[in-house]
Order: C-alpha cells, then structure tokens, then sequence
C-alpha cells in the first residue's frame, strides 16, 4: 500500500530579508492599518445598529456621520484624567498599556499576500508581511493571552470590587475559551501540517479548511466572540451588574486605549479566523475561477480586507441580536459544549489523516469513520437505556428548595428553580375594619335574642 504523509512545504526563506526601512515601513503599515480599521468600525458598528433598531445613528460630524470616532476621540482626550485613591497607581496606568501593545504585536505575522516577492515597494521587491515564523499561530496565541493580564490588572489595581469582579471574569473567559480556540487550531495544523500563516493560507489553494473543517470554524466563530468580550458574551463589563466592569474607575484616554485594545483585537480575530479557514488574501471560487491574476500583485490585500470587514460585520450582527447571557450560561457554554465537542471533532479529524496518509481512498475513510460514529452513538444510547434511574433531588422534595436571599450577607435573585420565600405582610387596615364591621351585628342580634 502506497504511503505518503500529506505535509506543507514550510519555506520562509523569503522572510528576513528587507532592509530596516522596509521592516520600519511595514511595522508602521501595520499600526495604521489597524487604527485605520478600529475608527471605520466604531462609525460601522454605530450605524449597522441603528439601522437595525429604525434609527438614524451618528449624522453629525463629518458627511453622514463618518467623522464621528474621530470626535469621540477628541473628547476622551480632552476629558479629565483621574486616579483613583485607593488605586495601585503603578499598576492603574500601566494596565491600558498592556492590554493595548499586544493587540498591535499579534498582526505583525498576518500575511496580505503571497511570499513570493510579488510586489515592489520603493523598487524593493518584497513580500505582502511583516514577517512569519514556523509557529506564527502560537505567537499570535501568546500575545492575545498577555493582553488578558491588562483586563484582570485593571480590575485589581482600581482598589473597587466592581472592576475586580469584572477583572476575574475577564481571566476565566480567557481559560475557558482559549482552550476551545486552540483545539479549533489543532484541526487546522493536522490538515495543512504547519503552524505557519503563510503556510496555512498556501494549504488552502484548492478548498478552504471552512469547508474541510466546519466544526472546527463554527467554535472559532464562537471563541473569538467570548475572547474579545464582545456580546453576548461582554460579562467582564456588564453595566446591569459591575457598573463598567474592569475600566469603571478608568477616564480621558486611559479608557480609550482600552476601548482601542477591543476593537483591534476584533481586527486581530477577523484576520486570524480569515488565514485559518476562509484562504487567507486567496480570491472568492466565483472569481478565482475566471480571473487568473485575482491572486497576484496588490489585489490579495483587497480579498482578505474584505473577509475581515465581514467578519466585523459579524460581532456587530451578534451585538445587535442577542441579549447577553448570564454567567453560569456562558460558563457552561464553553466547558460543557465547545470543549467536548472540539476534542471529539480532533480525534475524527486525527483519525482521517491517519487514514488518508496510510493510502486508503475517500470512499473506505467515510465508511470507518461514519461506523466508528455511529457504533459510539448506539452504545451511548444503549448504556442510558440500561442504566438504573436515579431520583433527582428535587424529586423526594414537597415543594420547591429552601432559598435564603440573604444567605451571603447581601440580597441575590434566586437562580431556576428556587423560590422566594414568602414575605409575611400585615393584614390591610382595610380588610379588618370589614371584617369588624360584619361581625358586630351578628354578636348584637345574640346578645338582643
């Protein structure tokens, strides 16, 4: 039986080469990008929403509005900037930092185009990156986490309990759905068999892994949505319940790095689910198919600004849509589903690699792992058939659990399935002035007969 291991060329010859004003030039590049893009999707976001709510939104600065983040800018800028007195003053101003840098560092390894030396700048042939490395994912995985160390800093440093509250939430949304990002990513390196952006997006040139891998991009979808506390899934700072959440006590333009910091690291997501799964800079099938040069030259940037503004428009499409999830919910959400259900798709993935690279054709690779699946999901229902029942807890019970309110020191709404206890109340005045006034007849007419 024939055996090939079905590998990406991983060559990054290409990259280290550009004279330090071309390296300065892209790094700038990258930086304006991205500030570019945060004030478009702020005027976006403001009107996308309006629009689906039948109201007008921002219209006053600029033609149609569209100088409005710049505006908001101004404003944070000229705002007073306050510390708090309890706060850690150190930690206080360097928090916005932290969250902000690492957001930036992320999209240095996002490739625009192909690394071939497809364009000139300056007469400098050179490649549409600023650089890419043999594990450009995990870096882009490293500097996300370290931006979470701004969030929970933030939180701690404020010297409140509503920031630290949402500090704490912020760290374990991070766990919780970095896990399930980094298994979505395990799919991907199995099938291109590299960690290299550029070689991932050169694995895609015939499918894109959207379409190989669709449980693997659908838990992206879902994990960039809670990495960048974005709603649903914005409980680190929900007004109806931390005030602000983690920037409460932040004002002027310490808040407006933060504000920076959540929108480029939607920029930052975007790209990254664009490389990993929708081809990268690779031009749409309808026009790859009759346009040979859609993948050449400067248009590659163009296919891949697209993918990341739909993208964008995808966070706004959910913030404008869904109400925001309670805690325990979100919680559950990403232990109990996306987890689990990463782990089982890794191991059918691993186990259609294994057996493509072993030769075998698409037809008997189906039939395994369909009867592998469906063998699994029969003994599941015959062991929940079998085994005894339990009685559940509330089961043996009369009525509804015990719940005390005051449990903790300080009022809590009951969760589902608890119940109020019932508050007693004195009888209205008017209620026992009729009854008085019913009764005192009758013992007149016994005492008359």
């Amino acid at each position: 039986m024939h055996q090939s291991v079905l590998l990406a060329a991983e060559d990054l010859s290409w990259f280290g080469r550009d004279p330090w004003w071309l390296v300065l030039l892209k790094a700038v590049f990258c930086f304006a990008f991205l500030v570019l893009t945060v004030l478009i999707a702020i005027v976006w976001e403001r009107k996308v929403v309006a629009w689906m709510q039948l109201r007008i939104g921002p219209n006053r600065h600029g033609p149609w509005g569209l100088l409005q983040s710049l505006a908001d800018g101004v404003k944070l800028a000229l705002k007073e900037d306050l510390v708090v007195t309890a706060a850690d003053k150190v930690v206080f101003i360097l928090a916005p930092v932290i969250s902000a840098m690492p957001a930036f560092m992320a999209f240095a390894v996002i490739p625009f185009g192909p690394p071939d030396h497809q364009i000139s700048i300056f007469g400098t042939r050179t490649t549409m990156q600023l650089t890419d490395l043999p594990v450009g994912i995990l870096f882009i995985l490293a500097t996300a986490s370290i931006g979470i160390y701004g969030i929970v800093l933030a939180g701690w440093a404020s010297g409140s309990t509503y920031p630290l509250l949402g500090g704490l939430r912020s760290a374990a949304q991070m766990v919780s759905y970095e896990i399930a990002m980094g298994l979505s990513f395990a799919a991907v390196f199995l099938y291109s068999g590299s960690m290299s952006t550029s070689a991932i997006v050169d694995a895609q040139t015939h499918t894109w892994f959207a379409a190989l891998l669709p449980v693997s991009f659908l838990v992206y979808l879902v994990s960039m949505v809670g990495e960048t506390n974005r709603a649903p899934f914005d409980l680190p700072e929900a007004e109806g319940e931390l005030v602000g959440g983690f920037n409460t006590e932040y004002s002027s333009l310490k808040f407006a790095m933060f504000m920076l910091a959540e929108y480029i690291n939607m920029v930052t997501v975007s790209a990254v689910a664009s490389v990993m799964f929708l081809g990268g800079w690779r031009a749409p099938w309808p026009i790859s198919s009759f346009w040979p040069g859609a993948n050449h030259g400067w248009w590659p940037m163009l296919w891949l600004i697209v993918k990341i503004q739909l993208l964008l428009f995808l966070f706004i499409w959910l913030r404008g849509t869904l109400p925001r999830l309670r805690y325990d919910q979100f919680m559950k959400l990403g232990w109990k589903v996306l987890i689990p259900v990463s782990l089982v798709w890794l191991v059918l993935v691993a186990t259609v690699r294994a057996l493509r690279n072993q030769g075998y054709n698409f037809g008997h690779v189906v039939l395994y792992v369909a009867g592998g699946v469906i063998a699994v999901l029969l003994l599941s229902i015959l062991f929940d058939m079998l085994r005894p029942k339990k009685a559940k807890p509330g089961e043996a019970q009369t009525g509804p659990a015990a719940f005390d309110p005051m449990a903790g020191g300080f009022p809590v709404p009951p969760m589902p399935g608890q119940q109020l206890p019932v508050v007693p109340r004195r009888p209205s005045r008017v209620g026992a002035l009729e009854a008085e006034s019913t009764t005192v007849p009758a013992l007149k007419g016994d005492d008359g007969a």
